[in-house]
């Protein structure tokens, strides 16, 4: 397992609520490339509540469609938008759980139409949220061009 180097860090103007390491009330999340999977563990914080102990829904969406997001981006190379999300949740995510792991990878390409399939879950290794993601992709060029986009590498790359 390999840590994804975030093509952003450092960029005036970056503050991603999601992967901006500088957002102060931001997730700060990071990636990692796992054979065909991305994974990001996070620790999950009371101030992201939604019901006692419990991890807001939304909050559990946003994890889940960012890692979607660093799919294209590692394993095509590429930027590119949600079109649609669905979301199933299993179970509740509580707040005080130390680590949830967030996974994702492509289930199938369209030429520019990406389904991927992600998974939260919790300490105990229970599957608590699932979500099918598709991803509109953009051309590297319109990638590069407008939304300043960079080779995403690896350490070690």
């Amino acid at each position: 397992m390999k840590k994804i180097i975030n093509p952003w860090e450092g960029m005036k103007g970056y503050n991603c609520f999601g992967c901006a390491p500088q957002n102060p009330s931001g997730l700060k999340m990071e990636f990692y490339e796992d054979g065909d999977s991305i994974v990001s563990y996070w620790k999950p914080d009371e101030k992201y509540q939604g019901w006692l102990d419990t991890l807001h829904g939304g909050i559990q969406a946003l994890l889940l469609d960012e890692t979607c997001g660093w799919v294209v981006m590692r394993k095509l190379q590429t930027a590119g938008v949600t079109s649609k999300m669905e979301t199933r949740y299993l179970k509740p995510v509580h707040t005080t759980d130390k680590l949830l792991t967030i996974r994702a990878s492509i289930r199938e390409q369209r030429r520019n139409i990406i389904t991927i399939e992600a998974t939260l879950t919790n300490e105990a290794g229970e599957v608590c949220t699932q979500a099918v993601c598709t991803y509109f992709a953009f051309p590297r060029e319109k990638a590069e061009h407008e939304m300043h986009f960079h080779e995403c590498k690896v350490e070690g790359e």
